[in-house]
């Protein structure tokens, strides 16, 4: 399975028609209105490398509204056991050394 991330810039008065008609392309799994640079963030999940091509160049390009794309592939994925841990590193260790 390869994820990919789409971070768009969209027109400001078109951002939430944008983002639904993102939502229906069947490769986007998830659609986030965020704040910053860009305006909306994709979530992709593709059985295959190859299917990039076609669902960036060929869907999401085609969705009105969109002024910019970045898209980045993710390598790696950690689980939330994981992440849980990493943002509570210290936290036990400083109870266990009297602090609160």
């Amino acid at each position: 399975m390869v994820t990919a991330i789409v971070m768009v810039q969209a027109d400001r008065q078109r951002v939430q028609e944008t983002a639904e008609a993102l939502a229906a392309i069947p490769a986007v799994r998830e659609v986030y209105s965020v704040t910053g640079e860009w305006d909306i963030v994709a979530i992709l999940k593709l059985a295959e490398y190859d299917q990039l091509d076609d669902v960036v160049t060929g869907h999401l390009r085609k969705v009105e509204g969109i002024a910019r794309t970045q898209t980045m592939l993710a390598f790696r994925t950690y689980n939330d056991a994981l992440l849980d841990q990493g943002f509570g590193v210290g936290l036990d260790e400083g109870r266990a050394n009297g602090g609160s």
